[in-house]
Formats: C-alpha cells, structure tokens, sequence
C-alpha cells in the first residue's frame, strides 16, 4: 500500500504542475470603459443577421451585444484597413453623433471623411466633379448610410460596417458590432479603431495611444441638448 501511495504522489505533484493559471481576458480598452460608454447597448429589435453577435436581453426589452466579439471585429477590421494606402479609405457618417468621430478619425488616419448626406453619384458617377474613388469604405450604419452602401456594393468596394442588434448585413462585408448611435459609444468605437489602424502600419507603437483622446472624438452637446 505504501508503495502505491508513493507511486501515485509523484504524479499528482505532475498533474499540479502541469494545471495553467486562468487566463485574464484582454481587452482593447479595460472592460468597464467599454461597459460605460454602452458599446453593448443595442436597440429592442433584432435581426437574424445579428444574432451571432448577441449576447443576452435585458428585462426592458433591449439586446445586449457581446463586447468581446466588438474587440474581436475592431482588430480585424483594423488590420484589414491597414492593407489600403491612407487617402483610399473613405468614412461615412450620416448621423449627427458620428459627425465629429469620424471627423477625429480620419485626421489620424489620413482617412477620406463623407460626412452628412451621401451625394447620389459620389462614388458612381464618373461625371460627378466630386466623385471620390476609395478602395474601401466604412460606414456608420448600414441604415443611416444606405446609398453609400448601395453604391459601394455596386462597384464591388469592401464595406465595413458598425452594426447594431436592428442592422442587416446586405451588402456589408465586415461587421462591426456595436451600438452605433450613442455619443460616447461611438467616439470610443472610432478612437479604438484609429488606435489599431496606427498600430497596424507601424505608425504607432502597440504600447502607445494617439495624440487625441476619446473626450476629442465625442460630438459636442448643443447647450440646448445640455440643458434636456
């Protein structure tokens, strides 16, 4: 029996060793900032589309998006952006809120902003003394932003798109999962994703952050808005 026991130790001391500490979830930003700034706050409808992306409902009805695969997108889309020379990759921003992130964004990035309404023809068009000619282009919201989409689609341009628990996926090639409505939520989407861009061609180091902070990205509160 002695001689058992003795045998049998030696192994469990193996086995001790062996067992790997939990791993610490990493994350692009520190969970509770991300939390916060209500990146997971989708609306209360949902799409067949988005339902990989989502991660429970809560008792007032809204879903809830699973953040870990919003980091897991944001580094994706960013190394794939990263392929494309600077000024070939357009932003469009139809909603007020994503005005100003994506103002930020493409002044670190060297980015072509369309901000506002989404000119007919602007990518179409050959006529169009403003037509611009991207090679890749993000947008807002699939909904918000439907010509550019349409567009885009039509000539065959990769679209990556920050879509809520409401979006559908026509035309969209990457998906970004994200409430894209919110002020906060938005600037610390597009500050993320300007971060990791820099990060990617090498113009920033992975232990760096840019020279604007998220406060810069978000859209100013009119004094109306303010008051509400």
């Amino acid at each position: 029996m002695a001689e058992d026991e003795l045998k049998e130790k030696p192994s469990e001391i193996r086995l001790e060793k062996k067992q790997e500490p939990p791993r610490i979830e990493e994350l692009l930003l520190p969970r509770d900032t991300l939390l916060s700034a209500g990146i997971h706050i989708g609306t209360r409808m949902k799409t067949r589309d988005m339902e990989p992306f989502i991660y429970r409902v809560r008792p007032d009805g809204l879903f809830v998006l699973d953040i870990k695969r919003t980091d897991e997108r944001i580094r994706i889309a960013a190394k794939f952006l990263a392929r494309f020379e600077h000024t070939k990759v357009a932003v469009a921003a139809g909603r007020l809120y994503a005005h100003e992130p994506v103002k930020k964004f493409c002044e670190l990035t060297g980015a072509t902003p369309v901000i506002g309404r989404f000119i007919p023809g602007l990518l179409s068009n050959p006529l169009y003394s403003n037509r611009i000619d991207p090679e890749v282009i993000v947008v807002c919201d699939p909904r918000a932003d439907a010509q550019a989409v349409r567009e885009a689609s039509k000539l065959g341009i990769p679209i990556v798109a920050l879509c809520s628990t409401d979006n559908e996926f026509a035309g969209v090639d990457l998906v970004i999962p994200t409430n894209n409505k919110g002020r906060r939520a938005l600037a610390v989407i597009f500050w993320l994703l300007a971060r990791q861009v820099l990060r990617e061609r090498g113009e920033l180091a992975t232990d760096k952050d840019p020279s604007a902070a998220i406060e810069d990205f978000e859209a100013k509160l009119s004094r109306d808005e303010e008051d509400t």
